[in-house]
């Protein structure tokens, strides 16, 4: 490989962002205070604010050990020549372009899965269960595995298949990067409108509500927040842990609300209703359209940029790769990416967390307190043994959602 300048850029930020993501984790973990907040004294006692507290340690020291294991194994992989290697291996195979960089792409995939298989099995089994909240059995979580695995088979391998087709294609030409992207925001309102229909039911089931008290409240809130309301299900989220969690599934005009049934379990009547309230606000607030048209916008970017650095000989130097292929571009180019990527991201995190506050005042409006919301959102707090002291720098990078302190003390501020 040559130690050029696409060389010395993407090592550097690779590095980079890994220390960024352990100088942030490590302030998050010094952020840590054996106070507990007096607002959350109604809710959580001394045990299990060190529960809380446990669990944010325990999982933040294994993903650092994780994400450290995965750059070693990519620094390694990359150094020692691992892509021209694997380059040459489906070659090998002597099919056409497009077959080979779809070998190629399966192979990284099934490797990675491979790698992260045993961080996940600790995860599930030793982390969560230690912790109270795992319910999944080794044939579900086996099974899972194997769903993804096809899913990603069936709906990804067609859609890069049709991209390297635009790219390798000398008809698109300069224009290739239009059409990738308009074809792959079909294929992403196409996921929209199957996800919640075929694809969720592969792995939950969804029953619909019982008449009754909770089922009413939520209809009568849906009239009169004017949402569309197709559907109120109740979804077997205990089937694989005890975390509690909502949210709207459906396209256009056919909105559907699923529940988990630990979510029903744990909270009032009135508690659930103002979390469903945030949620349509959401969908009154338009942020749901309004992250999918930036996604889009992204997208159209991200296309334009791969197009000028298609076939590039200096990022193929860079990662020690003999012959140029556009199925490689794709993959050198998101690492030549990454920079903007994470930058569009920390402002998507940003955006969300303004939507957030927003959705919550919404919630407060309609149910005319915000006390249930507080009071579901407290409750969600201790189920999920959230940290209820994150840093400021660590929110600012990661957290697409406000701290709880900081929305129930807007919430409050209403």
């Amino acid at each position: 490989m040559e130690l050029n300048g696409y060389f010395i850029f993407i090592a550097i930020t690779v590095i980079g962002f890994y220390l960024l993501d352990v100088f942030s984790n490590l302030l998050n973990l010094k952020a840590l205070k054996p106070e507990l907040p007096s607002e959350f004294g109604d809710v959580f006692d001394a045990e299990k604010y060190a529960q809380s507290q446990a669990y944010t340690r325990t999982t933040t020291k294994f993903g650092l050990l994780e994400s450290t294991f995965s750059l070693i194994v990519f620094l390694l992989f990359w150094w020692l020549g691992g892509f021209q290697w694997l380059d040459q291996w489906v070659r090998g195979f002597g099919q056409g372009p497009i077959v080979t960089g779809l070998l190629f792409v399966t192979v990284l995939i099934l490797a990675s899965q491979l790698l992260s298989l045993p961080f996940n099995l600790y995860d599930t089994f030793v982390i969560e269960e230690t912790f109270g909240f795992n319910k999944m059995t080794p044939k579900t979580f086996a099974a899972d595995l194997v769903k993804n695995l096809i899913l990603s088979a069936v709906l990804g391998l067609p859609l890069f298949a049709l991209l390297l087709y635009l790219f390798e294609n000398p008809t698109f030409q300069s224009s290739a990067w239009v059409v990738a992207w308009v074809v792959t925001t079909l294929f992403q309102l196409f996921l929209l409108f199957i996800y919640p229909k075929w694809i969720l039911p592969m792995f939950n089931k969804f029953e619909p509500l019982e008449d009754g008290e909770l089922k009413s409240a939520i209809e009568s809130m849906a009239a009169r927040c004017e949402f569309p309301l197709t559907g109120v299900f109740e979804m077997d989220g205990s089937k694989r842990s005890t975390k509690s969690n909502a949210y709207f599934a459906g396209f256009g005009k056919n909105k559907k609300i699923a529940l988990f049934d630990t979510l029903i379990k744990k909270h009032t009547v009135p508690e659930l209703v103002a979390v469903l309230a945030h949620e349509i606000g959401h969908f009154k607030k338009k942020h749901i359209v309004k992250s999918l048209v930036l996604g889009i916008l992204q997208m159209g970017l991200i296309f334009y940029l791969l197009g000028l650095f298609m076939n590039n000989r200096g990022l193929f130097d860079a990662f020690g790769v003999e012959q140029t292929s556009v199925y490689l571009s794709f993959i050198f180019f998101s690492f030549l990416l990454s920079p903007l990527s994470k930058l569009i991201s920390v402002g998507m995190a940003i955006f969300s967390r303004k939507n957030e506050f927003e959705a919550d005042a919404y919630a407060a409006e309609v149910t005319g307190t915000s006390d249930h919301l507080i009071s579901a959102l407290k409750a969600l707090s201790k189920d999920n043994l959230s940290n209820l002291t994150p840093h400021p720098f660590y929110v600012f990078i990661n957290y697409s959602h406000p701290p709880m302190l900081e929305r129930i003390t807007a919430l409050r501020a209403l």
